[in-house]
Order: C-alpha cells, then sequence, then structure tokens
C-alpha cells in the first residue's frame, strides 16, 4: 500500500499567514503540520509516500522535507494547478500508485493515535473496495457526515445544515486502485470542484465501502481555532500514538 497527503489549497482561513507559504508547513506546537500526516502513514507501515501540493509555496516542500529520509519515509511529489477541489488532487497520484492501494491522508489532518489496525483490516480484505474512518463529533455540520443503516454507510451528506448524525468522516481515506475510474467520471459540484463526497458515495453505492471509527482525539487544523486547537493536543499528549 501507498501513501497520499493532500496538502495543496490557498489555505485562505489561515489568512494572512499564508499570504507567504502553504497552510501545512505552518507550525502545530513545535513541528509543521505536515510532519503529522507523514507520521501518521509511517506508523501504519506505510513508507512510500505521494504529496500533493500546489500554489507558490510548493517548491518549500522540497527544501523542509528533502527526500524524507530522515522521517523515514520515501517522499515524492506532484503538483496541482489551481483549485479544482480534493478528488482533483487525488486524480494525480494514479501514476504514482500504479496497481496498489493507496491510504489517503488530508495534510491538515492530526489524531492522537495511529490507524495501523484500520490498514491491516483493509489488507485482510484483499485491499478491494474503500474504507473511510469515522469520528463522532459536536459540529458535524462542517464536515462529511456519515449516514448508517444498520452496520452499513447508507450516504455521506457534504456539510449538511442538519446533520443525520454526529459521525465525521474524517480526512483519512483507504481506496482500491478503482479510484481513479470513478474520479474520470465526476462532474464538478456547484463549487466547480471533483468532491471526495461524491467517491466514496460512489463505493457506497456499489455496496464496497466499510469503515471504521477513530479512537483518541481528532482534529482538523484549517481554521485559527483548530490550529490553536491541534497544537494545544500536541503539547499535551503527543500525536499518532500506539494503542
Amino acid at each position: 500500500m501507498k501513501g497520499v497527503i493532500l496538502a495543496g489549497g490557498l489555505g485562505t482561513r489561515l489568512l494572512p499567514l499564508t499570504k507567504i507559504t502553504n497552510k501545512h508547513l505552518l507550525p502545530v506546537f513545535n513541528r509543521p503540520m505536515i510532519h503529522y500526516p507523514i507520521e501518521c502513514l509511517r506508523k501504519a507501515g506505510i513508507t512510500d509516500i505521494l504529496i500533493v501540493t500546489g500554489g507558490n509555496s510548493a517548491g518549500d516542500f522540497l527544501r523542509l522535507l528533502e527526500n524524507g529520509d530522515e522521517l523515514g519515509v520515501s517522499l515524492s511529489y506532484a503538483y496541482q494547478r489551481g483549485e479544482g477541489g480534493i478528488a482533483d488532487a487525488l486524480r494525480l497520484a494514479e501514476r504514482f500508485a500504479g496497481r496498489d492501494p493507496i491510504c489517503v491522508v488530508l495534510g491538515d489532518n492530526i489524531i492522537e493515535r495511529n490507524i495501523r489496525a484500520t490498514v491491516e483490516a483493509f489488507k485482510q480484505r484483499g485491499d478491494k473496495g474503500a474504507c473511510i474512518l469515522l469520528k463522532e463529533v459536536e459540529d458535524p455540520e462542517r464536515f462529511g457526515v456519515a449516514v448508517l443503516d444498520g452496520e452499513r454507510i447508507a450516504k455521506v451528506i457534504e456539510k449538511p445544515k442538519e446533520a443525520p448524525s454526529n459521525l465525521a468522516v474524517i480526512g483519512i481515506y483507504l481506496y482500491d486502485n478503482d479510484v481513479f475510474r470513478i474520479i474520470k467520471g465526476l462532474k464538478p459540484s456547484g463549487r466547480g470542484e471533483l468532491e471526495i463526497t461524491d467517491v466514496n458515495n460512489a463505493y457506497i453505492a456499489a455496496g464496497h465501502m466499510s469503515y471504521g471509527l477513530l479512537s483518541g482525539w481528532w482534529t482538523d487544523a484549517g481554521t485559527f481555532d483548530s490550529l490553536l486547537r491541534a497544537s494545544k493536543l500536541v503539547a499535551e499528549g503527543g500525536a499518532n500514538k500506539d494503542g
């Protein structure tokens, strides 16, 4: 299995900080934000990783991370022109993935524990279909929200005004190679982007989606409030811990 970290976008919710750098290079406590998704993948046993980025600061990732040796991984890079959405960024990983399944992590996602058990369970199912991680949150309307029907996911609703559950789809996804065929068939949403929610609903419609419930805390770091929260959580107890 290969890893893909999506670290593009303009980071407009963090202006003016992101006027001079990419959001994922900002500090979370004592480390650059991008270190946390890399460590998340490495602790799950995934060391061949593609970072998809964009904007004017793309070269800073190479200067900071180089080829990944110091972090115990092998890094490749892809450049996303413009802002076409998460699925559009993921499309750029097709050549890198080859025939292998992938674990996709959004670059501003930080978790308390690791995802090794979820990755191993996916492998035991033959690396087929898709798996998304869910977490109970107090503000599900900010995220994609999973609607459960018994033990299965019936659908995912993106940022609903009235959330049907408090189970947020966090930014960690496992996909087989069919994900790239699905992305090629997507149409832009009302925002003009290719939505990862549409990818997930395609797997759900085909009956090929499973899910896991994340233990420990989780936060994104895409706003000033969540960036501060992430720094405090990491300072108090660390991230990507075993167990």
